[in-house]
């Protein structure tokens, strides 16, 4: 999921999208300790989609503080 889809969500959404794919990461890697995951590179991918979420929420809840300063 590329930064620019991300930022057109709502923060609900974004909130949804973080739960969904930490909950697919774990079941991810149960499959990869058991021997059945047999593409390896979905595990980074959706390491790095988790960053990215995490990133852009903190940012925007900053810029949120700070327009209340403002």
């Amino acid at each position: 999921m590329k930064p620019v889809e991300i930022r057109k969500l709502s923060l609900d959404e974004m909130k949804a999208k973080l739960s969904d794919s930490r909950e697919e990461l774990m079941k991810l890697r149960f499959q990869q300790v058991t021997g059945q995951l047999t593409d390896t590179s979905r595990l980074r991918q959706l390491r790095r989609d988790i960053a990215r979420l995490e990133t852009i929420m903190k940012e925007s809840s900053e810029a949120s503080v700070q327009e209340g300063k403002a």
